[in-house]
């Protein structure tokens, strides 16, 4: 460790010219110090005798100079090293061949302290020319920070002043009258000029000027994004300033160069880190822009756009104010001529405004409603309903919600309405629900009529279908057996016929006999037997058995759940349904294979008709079915209706369809 610390105490800058220098002196005085029979040169050898020397004490005294050179160029402690590689070199012949060694030693050691005294004084001379030199740095960095901070003050000043101008106003065209005020009195300059930029056209206008109404022509007036200096500027968003137009290639084809300008400096104005325009303050004379100015002027281009981007705000958001005023005023129109019965109440639902509309449905007054709640306009069995969505429109879990209710009039009197319920919201915060209640009462009864009407007619079908099955049964079938029997027991006697005339009857018989199959199939289509007899699965079984028998279609049945019997009339209406998909499969949909699913649930039954055929388009409706002539499923689908159910219909063009149907039990 020790030893470590003794090298990089001992360590000298080499690559420094000094050192060798040095090192070379000692070798030539060492060279002379041992070499006697070398004679001197005349000009030393008269120096030292005119000083009362031998050449040996002059030499030792020689050894001085490079000790304090070393102290000179590199210090006390490199001067202290080179007067030990001195002593180094003299005491051997001090001590070996001198012939008054004493004198010898004497004279070493004077020079060792000597020249060490000398390179120490030096030392202290480059110390206290450096700190005077550090004190003098120091001086002009402090001179430099007060100037800076000067400017700082006056150019925070001239912000101030300009923000003070420039926030005064919220009008665009005040603002850029200001700026370019402001610009061309702080940068005392002749005009100033400010380009906006125009992203439609991306191009920069003229937007504001001053001072250059004598000079000024039209092809300055909008400038190309990228074009010109100012163009370039708008694109890079870097300041530009130029002191000499007439040297500067940048402006050989600049329009500002055709006006005589000397000297410019140009300016982004941004606003959120976006050029939004630029700000040129120029001259005809010359006229050298500093730093400081660059900077002051670069601030003031900030603060423009800032003012700028905030009168566009003010004016977007008087332009939005507007908009709400007109579009309240019109909501308000609407809301107070609306046809349909429209009220708010807040969350503790208190009626908070309505329509003539509903005073005209409720037979309440404006007075009277306004004191009421909104439970009170509805029957006990509909509020919970209403209340479920309203819960689902505060969590967000819904938009809006349309359902039927009942709505209880003052007279105690009800009206069938059709409402929708939707949330209000004051920034971001649900605060009120607005109802709208459409009259549907006559509407209602005219379903309820149809529905009526439909049930009865669909009964009338089903009552004359099971009148012409069971007079097919009885009449029709009974004579075409008499009939075939009677082919075939003349046929079968053969007297007085011949062999062709044998066969003709035997054709009659077979003719006959295929009548009455496709009568008893009819029959058992108009009114299955078994469906009275053992219920709704057996029949369908059976009639899936039978069109897989005469279509060629593999049809599989399948039931889950737990098998339970329903009314006669719900039974008739699934087996129509099943029946009209699995004829529609057989007729149009070119199927190999099929299914046919029951599935009982609680309190549910489905059916599912599917295939692998090759599908069709669905219409956007149901209404659609039946103007593109599908008219078996649109009768599905009211058979569907009258059970209270629902049917849904899946298909796709080379994928097949799938008819479900979902009816309580």
């Amino acid at each position: 460790m020790k030893y470590t610390s003794l090298i990089g105490w001992l360590r000298i800058d080499v690559k420094r010219p000094g050192f060798w220098i040095i090192l070379g002196i000692l070798a030539l005085l060492t060279f002379f110090h041992y070499g006697s029979q070398i004679e001197q040169p005349g000009f030393l050898a008269d120096l030292t005798s005119k000083l009362g020397l031998d050449r040996h004490a002059f030499e030792r005294i020689a050894f001085m100079v490079p000790i304090i050179y070393a102290g000179f160029l590199f210090g006390r402690r490199e001067s202290f090293i080179i007067s030990l590689v001195a002593l180094a070199c003299m005491l051997p012949r001090a001590v070996v061949f001198s012939p008054h060694p004493a004198d010898a030693l004497l004279e070493i050691g004077a020079v060792f302290i000597l020249a060490n005294t000398v390179a120490l004084s030096f030392d202290s001379l480059r110390k206290e020319r450096q700190q005077r030199t550090e004190l003098e740095w120091t001086g002009k960095a402090l001179e430099f920070q007060l100037r800076v901070v000067k400017d700082n003050e006056k150019r925070l000043a001239a912000l101030n002043q300009a923000s003070d101008i420039l926030y005064q106003s919220l009008e665009i065209e005040q603002i850029l009258d200001k700026a370019t005020e402001i610009a061309t009195n702080m940068m005392q300059v002749e005009a100033a000029l400010i380009y906006l930029v125009d992203e439609e056209a991306g191009e920069l206008s003229v937007a504001a000027r001053r001072g250059m109404s004598t000079w000024l022509t039209q092809d300055m007036d909008r400038v190309k994004i990228g074009e010109d200096i100012c163009g370039r500027v708008a694109q890079t968003g870097e300041p530009l300033y130029i002191e000499n137009a007439s040297q500067d290639p940048r402006l050989n084809r600049s329009v500002f160069n055709k006006k005589g300008v000397q000297s410019l400096m140009i300016v982004p104005l941004k606003s959120k880190g976006k050029v939004t325009g630029t700000l040129c303050v120029l001259t005809r004379s010359y006229r050298f822009f500093n730093e400081y100015e660059v900077e002051l002027l670069t601030a003031i281009g900030s603060q423009v756009g800032v003012a700028i981007e905030n009168a566009r705000l003010y004016e977007h958001q008087r332009e939005v104010a507007e908009q709400l005023r007109v579009s309240e005023e019109r909501y308000r129109e609407l809301f107070e001529n609306a046809h349909d019965a429209i009220w708010l109440h807040d969350l503790q639902e208190n009626i908070v405004a309505a329509n003539e509309a509903l005073v005209r449905l409720s037979g309440y007054s404006l007075g009277e409603l306004r004191d009421k709640k909104s439970s009170d306009l509805i029957a006990e069995g509909c509020l919970d309903r209403i209340k479920e969505t309203e819960d689902l429109l505060q969590r967000g879990e819904a938009i809006g919600h349309l359902s039927e209710v009942t709505l209880i009039k003052k007279d105690k009197s009800e009206a069938s309405v059709q409402l929708s319920t939707n949330p209000v919201l004051r920034d971001g915060q649900l605060v009120a629900f607005q109802h709208i209640a459409r009259d549907v009462t006559e509407e209602k009864l005219m379903r309820e009529n149809l529905s009526y009407y439909l049930g009865e007619l669909t009964k009338a079908q089903e009552e004359e279908r099971n009148r012409i099955a069971r007079e097919l049964h009885d009449d029709t079938i009974q004579a075409l057996v008499v009939l075939s029997r009677q082919l075939d027991n003349l046929a079968s006697s053969g007297k007085g016929f011949s062999k062709d005339k044998r066969a003709v009857l035997e054709n009659l018989w077979q003719q006959t006999t295929s009548v009455i199959q496709d009568v008893r199939r009819l029959s058992q289509d108009l009114r299955p037997p078994m469906l009275d007899r053992l219920g709704l699965l057996p029949a369908l079984e059976w009639l899936a058995s039978d069109v897989s028998r005469y279509s060629g279609i593999a049809i599989k049945p399948q039931v889950l759940g737990t098998e339970r019997r329903m009314p006669p009339e719900a039974e008739l209406m699934l087996f129509r349904i099943a029946q009209e998909a699995l004829r529609n499969m057989w007729r149009h949909s070119q199927a190999t294979e099929a299914e046919l699913i029951v599935e009982f649930e609680v309190g549910r039954i489905r059916i599912t008709v599917k295939d692998n055929g090759k599908g069709f388009d669905l219409p956007s409706s149901v209404g659609d079915l039946t103007r593109s002539g599908k008219l078996g499923l649109a009768g599905m689908q009211e058979r569907a209706r009258l059970l209270g159910g629902d049917i849904k219909i899946e298909s796709e063009p080379g994928k097949g369809t799938s008819i479900t149907v979902e009816a309580p039990i």
